[in-house]
């Protein structure tokens, strides 16, 4: 197996392979321990796989954690090509037929660079839905997440239990939403670690 020329952390003292979260690329997860490795994470993908390096000394809970945030990572880093207002509404058709059952039929959807306090914004009235520029890279069930809140606007004005019961037909609305309450927890740091290797908390 070639060594990822990015990643040189020596010898793993573990590898552990097992298969990724639903909706993940990837086809399997190997989590591979390192004693050389001392604070950083990294991750990337070989072939049909993603390879994730931690420190020998890290908790299976914290394996599983930063598993978890390696790949979000990866798929916004894999999600930088921007859909264009064409391509984001045929999105939101496809979503609106697999969920909604073709019900929410926008008369536009498309990029906005004004709304820097919300994610997404929809008026009813007018059929028309926007989205965040903001939204550009993060990973694709995080952007038809908001998409979904948006076209679930269309037949149901507020935020009441119907307009959730909607949601709850999204199998990622949990793990969207803390996704991007992360962001919005980032953005109020000091310093937010870069994409490719990153610090656990409290070192």
């Amino acid at each position: 197996m070639p060594a990822d020329p990015l990643h040189r952390a020596g010898k793993p003292q573990r590898s552990t392979t097992s298969q990724p979260p639903s909706g993940s690329r990837a086809s399997a997860i190997e989590v591979r321990r390192s004693t050389r490795r001392r604070r950083t994470v990294s991750a990337y993908r070989e072939g049909d796989r993603t390879v994730v390096l931690i420190p020998a000394r890290m908790s299976e809970a914290e394996e599983q954690r930063w598993v978890t945030v390696m790949l979000d990572k990866l798929a916004a880093q894999e999600s930088r090509r921007t859909l264009g207002d064409t391509e984001l509404a045929e999105r939101a058709r496809r979503l609106s037929d697999q969920y909604f059952g073709g019900r929410a039929r926008p008369a536009s959807v498309r990029w906005v660079t004004n709304q820097n306090t919300r994610w997404g914004s929809c008026t009813p009235s007018e059929g028309s839905i926007r989205l965040s520029h903001r939204l550009q890279g993060m990973p694709e069930y995080v952007i038809d997440y908001v998409l979904l809140h948006e076209l679930a606007h269309l037949l149901v004005p507020g935020h009441g239990p119907r307009f959730w019961e909607l949601l709850e037909a999204y199998p990622r609305t949990e793990r969207a939403r803390g996704y991007l309450e992360g962001v919005v927890a980032a953005e109020r740091l000091p310093h937010v670690p870069g994409a490719r290797g990153e610090r656990p908390r409290g070192e």
